[in-house]
């Protein structure tokens, strides 16, 4: 049966040999383009920015003016020497990167925040691995000028508590200009950067002046508040902030016992949900979570590290939100927030990107279709095939 569908094939004119392989070429090309390029515009596409109900102004322009648009992912966690396999960083962070600057060009956001883990193996990669894992982050998340992009230390970047070092945290704050305690105001818009890894409270010398510096900052934001009066001795001579009550941003989360609260398609597997958070590894130490809400009352958390979604409230009131892995390697289905925000409101909406057994199940049933069509056009169908067979010898005749 074989020796006859070659010799099929070479007494097949060479025209109609050539036109068939430009045929699959054509065919295998397109579904490339689809699953690696197409795919993210068709599925990000269909996020929308989220309508806020406060602004600070009344003009249908100067309100859309005041609207800071925010994107929030977490934990892409690029692959390092040690355990990065080449194909597996080949193909995760071109998803990645693919998601991302379809995202930048379709959405246009004004300001981008990575909540910490942005590299795998940050806590221990030598030197040179470290400019090679900057080096392709720079690539992969590159961005406009009309953008801006702030990244948060997390524990895959500089290690946990008992394996961060001022060297590894001194190395991270050059490249990413991170600095725990930092505050960033857009457009009248308060945000806390946290290194939430230095929140251990033993009194170590990276944790005592990460705390300082957010003591400082949470004395000039309560000074500033509209509710404090100014001339008190404590706020006389402190710098006068935006009244904004502020957002954090960190990598851990504040403490909460487990999961088991949170819901959506993105939380967290059935069988993780009611496993209980180890404090100062899953989570912030309820004194550590205590101290970020009594300094500085935020409206809202923005947290990462779990690769699940979560939503919770601290006090019955202050929302943190739990922003899940942006990486294929960390879960099926990856997300990102995006949220409009204004100096007295905010609205977050989740953007998912295109799930990773969806682009596989596209390559399978490709590569079936494929195989269909070459055992059809060599008529070597068993009959439930005959149809296809039938089809192609037709179109032949044509």
């Amino acid at each position: 049966m074989l020796t006859s569908s070659f010799t099929t094939m070479k007494n097949l004119p060479s025209k109609k040999r050539i036109y068939f392989l430009l045929k699959l070429v054509c065919f295998v090309s397109s579904v490339l383009m689809f699953c690696e390029f197409l795919i993210y515009y068709v599925v990000i596409f269909q996020c929308q920015w989220p309508e806020v109900k406060g602004g600070t102004h009344t003009g249908n322009t100067e309100t859309s003016a005041s609207i800071l648009k925010a994107i929030i992912l977490a934990d892409t966690h690029l692959l390092g020497e040690i355990k990065g396999h080449w194909l597996d960083k080949l193909r995760r962070e071109w998803q990645m990167e693919r998601s991302f600057q379809t995202a930048l060009w379709l959405l246009q956001p004004d300001i981008v925040f990575i909540l910490g883990d942005v590299f795998d193996e940050g806590k221990w990669s030598s030197p040179q691995a470290w400019k090679d894992d900057v080096r392709r982050f720079r690539k992969m998340f590159k961005y406009p000028a009309s953008a801006e992009l702030v990244v948060i230390v997390g524990n895959h970047d500089i290690g946990f508590h008992y394996e961060m070092t001022t060297y590894k945290v001194k190395r991270f704050e050059k490249i990413f200009n991170f600095t725990s305690g930092k505050l960033i105001t857009r457009k009248g818009i308060n945000f806390v950067v946290v290194n939430s890894v230095a929140m251990e409270g033993d009194g170590c010398a990276i944790c005592s002046t990460s705390e300082a510096k957010l003591v400082a900052l949470s004395h000039k934001l309560n000074c500033s508040q509209q509710n404090w009066n100014h001339s008190n001795k404590g706020c006389s001579d402190v710098e006068k902030l935006p009244a904004s009550e502020p957002i954090l941003l960190q990598h851990y989360p504040l403490y909460r016992k487990s999961d088991a609260e949170c819901s959506g398609e993105d939380s967290a597997p059935p069988e993780e949900k009611n496993i209980p958070f180890k404090e100062k590894y899953d989570v912030l130490s309820q004194e550590a979570s205590q101290k970020l809400l009594w300094w500085f009352r935020p409206r809202l958390i923005l947290s990462g590290h779990t690769h699940s979604a979560c939503e919770v409230l601290h006090a019955g009131k202050i929302p943190e939100i739990s922003v899940p892995s942006f990486s294929w390697r960390n879960r099926n289905n990856p997300s990102f927030i995006m949220g409009s925000i204004t100096p007295t409101d905010f609205s977050l909406h989740k953007c998912f990107l295109p799930h990773e057994s969806t682009v596989f199940t596209i390559y399978c049933a490709a590569g079936a279709l494929l195989v269909i069509l070459i055992l059809a056009h060599f008529q070597l169908l068993t009959p439930p095939f005959y149809f296809a067979q039938h089809l192609i010898s037709k179109h032949k005749a044509v």
